[in-house]
């Protein structure tokens, strides 16, 4: 590990974390307006509903592959080379899905945009390395607010942008160029990080992990449409395994592993890394369920609410601001009462809120209500999940464990995805594909029960050993 230098002036630290902001909340307007675009792009592109669902899927897969080697990359030879080359390909991704002639050139496109979610765990990296610990823990919530509020607004604008625009490719066109503005903008002001990692780059494991992490989402992802005891399904889901035990294996015995994987075992940091996953699969996994409630008719099923899309998006709205608010709020909450209490405190709060959603499911206003809650869970496991994986990981191993945790997350949407789109398609009403109230009822008591192993996960925690020369203020703080 090379030996840190003088910290940079107090000017350089605000320009920091101020572009890190930006590329956030840039590489939220990106993630937030890839969704309500997707049935024009469907439209120009003269391709159906199962292949649509490739221009999403394709980009999770692809940061699956590219966060952990990205993280790696930028433990060993600098974060901010690594924003770079992340923003570099993400700009070359919206460029040519702007350009596309066809689906193929298109997908490309979006596979190149899956550095967006590695840019987070570089950016935390950086501020671990360049900031104290109270102001890169602020940082830390800042960046994942920053990134909320973007996603909120670009999916709020997405629909906008096209009318005043007036076609697809345009538009397509100008949110290139936020990508492209962010890699000059990565030019200025940012200093580079000073430790390094030692050893090299575990090019072996990089490539075995992205197969099997490829082939585990890929099947996933197609489970429902190949049928979940198929032979396909089955296959890959038990290759996919093998393939990761293959992995964990050559990772235990690598000297310069990819992954520190006796870390994520440790009881430390394990109930963490498993919350991501609970996060995951109830935030990502179940992000269209209150959306596809809310806009079912009462008079033809029974419950839901008959909302047309743009009440919806009003409604939608207020559970991603609450998340924002929650973010924001995290790093100032925490040193109030400690990182640790205050995970408790956000998957207590997600418990109750998906409670909510079940007992008040009959009323608008209430419903609602329910649903913000969620959402100020949600923002305080965003903001505060990172922050302890973080301080409980070495100094020189910041980015790859927070893109181990991202992938940890990203496999449990996949996961509850799966798992919520069978009860959707299993409780139906009768002679009808529309699921049943009980459909519904059971997703919510799933997500409940998930954020309640969470919790107690999370009270079987033990407090990581100090890793720095401070230990004390570091180990009060998180709680």
């Amino acid at each position: 590990m090379s030996a840190p230098t003088a910290p940079p002036a107090r000017g350089d630290v605000r320009a920091v974390v101020g572009l890190l902001i930006a590329f956030e909340l840039i590489s939220g307007f990106l993630q937030g307006a890839a969704v309500p675009l997707v049935p024009e792009i469907q439209h120009w592109q003269g391709i159906g509903t199962g292949q649509a669902q490739w221009i999403t899927s394709v980009q999770y897969l692809a940061a699956a592959v590219s966060v952990p080697a990205l993280g790696r990359l930028g433990d060993l030879y600098g974060h901010r080379r690594m924003i770079r080359i992340a923003l570099g390909t993400i700009a070359v991704g919206t460029l040519l899905v702007a350009c596309a002639p066809n689906l193929a050139v298109l997908l490309l496109g979006r596979a190149l945009m899956g550095p967006l979610a590695a840019l987070l765990p570089l950016e935390i990296g950086l501020v671990r390395d360049r900031l104290s610990v109270d102001g890169g823990r602020r940082a830390v919530g800042l960046l994942v607010g920053a990134l909320t509020l973007g996603s909120v607004l670009g999916h709020a604008l997405a629909g906008p942008l096209l009318a005043l625009l007036g076609e697809l490719r345009p538009t397509l066109f100008a949110l290139a160029a936020l990508a492209v503005a962010c890699v000059a903008l990565s030019f200025m002001a940012i200093p580079e990080s000073r430790t390094r990692a030692s050893g090299r780059m575990d090019w072996p494991g990089a490539a075995l992990l992205a197969v099997a992490l490829v082939l585990l989402l890929g099947t996933v992802s197609r489970g429902s449409t190949w049928g979940w005891a198929s032979a396909p399904t089955l296959g890959g889901l038990a290759l996919a395994v093998a393939l990761l035990y293959m992995w964990t294996r050559l990772q235990l015995r690598s000297p310069d592993a990819l992954v520190d994987v006796r870390a994520l075992g440790r009881r430390a940091s394990a109930p963490y890394y498993a919350s991501g996953f609970v996060l995951g699969a109830v935030l990502l996994g179940g992000q269209t369920v209150a959306v596809s409630f809310m806009a079912t008719s009462p008079d033809e099923a029974g419950y839901g609410f008959g909302l047309a899309a743009w009440q919806i998006s009003l409604c939608g709205v207020i559970p991603h601001l609450m998340a924002f608010l929650g973010s924001s709020l995290c790093a100032n909450l925490a040193g109030r009462i400690g990182y640790r209490r205050l995970l408790l405190l956000a998957f207590t709060l997600l418990t109750c809120g998906y409670g909510g959603l079940i007992a008040l499911h009959t009323g608008l206003v209430p419903f609602t209500v329910a649903n913000a809650l969620v959402g100020f869970g949600v923002g305080l496991a965003l903001g505060g999940l990172p922050t302890v994986i973080v301080e409980s990981s070495a100094a020189d191993r910041t980015a790859s464990a927070t893109a181990v945790y991202n992938n940890f997350k990203t496999l449990g949407g996949s996961v509850g995805g799966a798992v919520f789109g069978v009860v959707l398609g299993s409780l139906v009403l009768a002679g009808t594909g529309t699921p049943t109230l009980t459909a519904y009822v059971s997703i919510w008591a799933i997500a409940a029960v998930l954020c309640v192993l969470a919790v107690g996960a999370q009270l079987l925690a033990r407090r990581p050993r100090p890793t720095s020369p401070a230990p004390a203020d570091a180990q009060h703080a998180l709680g």
